[in-house]
């Protein structure tokens, strides 16, 4: 199974089935979320949701049945199963209007009310990569009020989610998606997404060391090159027994010690200098070599 499908599993075991403010909160997200359609049967209005998953389409018939709607039926229509039942049964659930089904922020109640929405749009049209891969948490909404609604709600929680369009949201920063995940109770998940980012963080900066320090080993080898053939060609010269005995002491060290960084060659001489010390007598002696 995917990532998605765990969190969605795990928030399908929440047990606030028995709060029957909080089922109907619920419920209210998933109607607002993308999956829902309202269609027209002759007369009738009707509304579907539809979903790959088994225990989510389950999850959305007990909220039902909670709020006293019985009258619905699942069927099997390729691969997803649907839910359908008239509109007209959700009339004291959610309000209807020319755009669609929709909710607004001052109808939602508390934050227990707010974390219920979230979780049942998140259920209905919500999805989030493996982190493995990447981070990216998206959820889709039925329209662009909808979508205003539970940006909103996120922001109650300081959780900052962007517009991909006008009725999608997104979030890519990892913290921010652990916000969300414990925001609507997926606390397994919050731990498996953290430990996976951890690693993810751990790995990035060991590459990067690595990296560096790669960069750093050429740039000493670079210059450790040009020393010794600086070094060489008084040699060859005989210029080299005409340089000061601080410069011969050092040129003699390098050419013992080729990989040595600056601060190395300043530890080894009869009175140690630092670095600036060690790279002042190497450039003096490429500048007379040259």
């Amino acid at each position: 199974m995917s990532f998605s499908s765990d969190v969605k599993e795990e928030l399908n075991c929440i047990q606030t089935l028995a709060n029957k403010e909080l089922v109907k909160s619920e419920l209210q997200g998933y109607l607002i979320s993308n999956n829902v359609k309202i269609i027209e049967k002759g007369t009738k209005r009707k509304i579907r949701f539809s979903t790959e998953s088994e225990y989510n389409i389950n999850r959305f018939a007990r909220l039902l049945s909670n709020c006293k709607i019985q009258e619905y039926k699942i069927q099997m229509q390729g691969k997803n199963y649907v839910i359908e039942l008239a509109l007209e049964l959700l009339r004291n659930i959610i309000e209807v209007t020319d755009i669609g089904i929709k909710i607004e922020r001052n109808e939602i109640g508390s934050r227990e009310n707010a974390k219920a929405t979230i979780r049942g749009a998140f259920l209905g049209s919500g999805s989030i990569n493996n982190p493995e891969n990447s981070n990216h948490l998206e959820v889709q909404l039925s329209n662009e009020i909808n979508c205003t609604c539970i940006e909103e709600l996120l922001e109650q929680f300081d959780i900052k989610a962007k517009r991909l369009s006008e009725n999608r949201i997104y979030i890519k920063d990892g913290e921010e998606i652990s916000k969300f995940l414990a925001c609507i109770g997926a606390n397994k998940s919050v731990l498996k997404f953290e430990d996976i980012r951890l690693k993810h963080e751990m790995n990035n900066k060991i590459n990067r060391l690595v990296n560096c320090e790669g960069a750093n080993l050429n740039k000493i080898m670079n210059a450790s090159i040009e020393q010794i053939e600086a070094i060489n060609k008084l040699k060859r010269e005989n210029k080299f027994k005409n340089l000061d005995d601080n410069l011969k002491e050092i040129a003699n060290l390098r050419l013992e010690n080729p990989n040595a960084n600056l601060t190395e060659l300043g530890q080894m001489l009869k009175i140690p200098v630092g670095k600036s010390g060690v790279n002042y007598r190497l450039r003096k002696i490429i500048e007379l070599s040259k």
